[in-house]
C-alpha cells in the first residue's frame, strides 16, 4: 500500500474548513468555514472571503460564471458579484435545527446536498436531498451526517459517506432523473470517521478521515484500500483534485483542538 505525506498549503486556521474546490477557469481555490459562515477564495496569490451570516455547508462553483451555489442553513443560494440571492428556501424541507452540510453537483448540474443537525442538543440525524429544475426531493432518508459524494465515470454509480455509520455506501445512479437506489456498503472505516471525498479518473475514491489524520484511497469497485495520505491535522474534513488530476487540495477543522496545523489547508501530489 502506498503512503504519502501532505504538505502545508496555508497556515491560517479555520474552525470547520470544508468544501474544497479548484476552478481551473480562474485558477482559483475555494473553500468554506462552515461554523463562521464564510466562503474563502484564493486567486492570483490574493485571498478574499465573503461572510454570509449563517452556516455555509458547501460552496460549489457555478458552471457559467465565477460565482457559486451556496448550501446554507435556511436555503440554497447563488453568490455572484459580491452578493447572494435565494435560489430555494429550505424551511419547508429542513427541520428547524438542521443545516446544509456537504454538497456537490452531479454530472448534469443537479445539486446534491445533505442535511445535518446544527444544534448539539439533538442527536445526529438528517437526509440527503437533490435540487433539480426548481424542486427539491429526498434521495435518502434517515442519514446521520451526510458527507462526501462522488459519481463514477460511467455515470452508473453514486458514492456517499454517512459519517456516524463509519461507511462509504454505493448506489445505482439514474442519470436521467438523478435518483439513486440499491444502497450497499462498499467499505467501512476504522480509527476515525469518513468525511468529505472525491473521485479520480480511474474511479478510485479519496476519503478524508475525520479524527484520523489521513486520507484513504479506495478502489471504487471493490472497496479495497490502496493508499493513505498522512495529514498533520487530526480532523481532516475533505479533499478535491486540482486540474492536473494528481494534486489534492485538502481542508481540515480546528474546532476543539490546539495542534500546530489543526484547521489549516494542505496539498498532496499522488500517483
Amino acid at each position: 500500500m502506498k503512503t504519502y505525506q501532505a504538505i502545508l498549503f496555508d497556515r491560517q486556521k479555520f474552525v470547520l474548513g470544508e468544501s474544497p474546490f479548484y476552478d481551473a477557469r480562474f485558477q482559483r481555490y475555494s473553500w468554506v468555514d462552515i461554523v463562521k459562515g464564510e466562503l474563502w477564495m484564493l486567486q492570483g496569490g490574493v485571498k478574499t472571503h465573503f461572510t454570509m451570516g449563517q452556516p455555509i455547508g458547501a460552496a460549489i462553483p457555478l458552471p457559467d460564471s465565477d460565482g457559486f451555489y451556496l448550501a446554507a442553513k435556511d436555503g440554497l443560494y447563488i453568490y455572484e458579484n459580491d452578493c447572494e440571492r435565494l435560489l430555494f428556501p429550505l424551511d419547508s424541507v429542513f427541520k428547524s435545527y438542521w443545516r446544509s452540510n456537504d454538497a456537490k453537483t452531479d454530472p448534469y448540474g443537479r445539486i446534491f446536498f445533505g442535511a445535518s443537525v446544527a444544534d448539539d442538543d439533538y442527536e445526529a440525524e438528517g437526509a440527503l436531498f437533490c435540487y433539480d429544475k426548481g424542486e427539491v426531493f429526498c434521495l435518502q432518508e434517515n442519514t446521520k451526517i451526510s458527507n462526501g459524494m462522488a459519481w463514477s465515470s460511467d455515470e452508473k454509480s453514486f458514492f456517499f459517506s454517512d459519517s456516524p455509520e463509519h461507511g462509504i455506501f454505493k448506489y445505482d445512479y439514474n442519470s436521467g432523473d438523478g435518483t439513486i437506489r440499491n444502497r450497499r456498503l462498499l467499505f467501512s472505516v476504522e480509527n476515525g470517521v469518513p468525511d468529505g471525498m472525491c473521485i479520480d479518473g480511474e474511479d478510485n475514491l479519496w476519503v478524508a478521515i475525520w479524527g484520523g489524520n489521513r486520507i484513504e484511497k479506495h478502489d471504487g469497485k471493490t472497496g479495497e484500500k490502496l493508499a493513505e495520505i498522512y495529514v498533520p491535522a487530526k480532523q481532516v474534513s475533505s479533499c478535491n483534485f486540482t486540474d492536473d488530476g494528481k494534486t489534492l487540495f485538502i481542508t481540515s477543522a480546528g474546532v476543539g483542538l490546539d495542534g500546530e496545523f489543526d484547521g489549516c489547508l494542505f496539498t498532496c501530489t499522488v500517483e
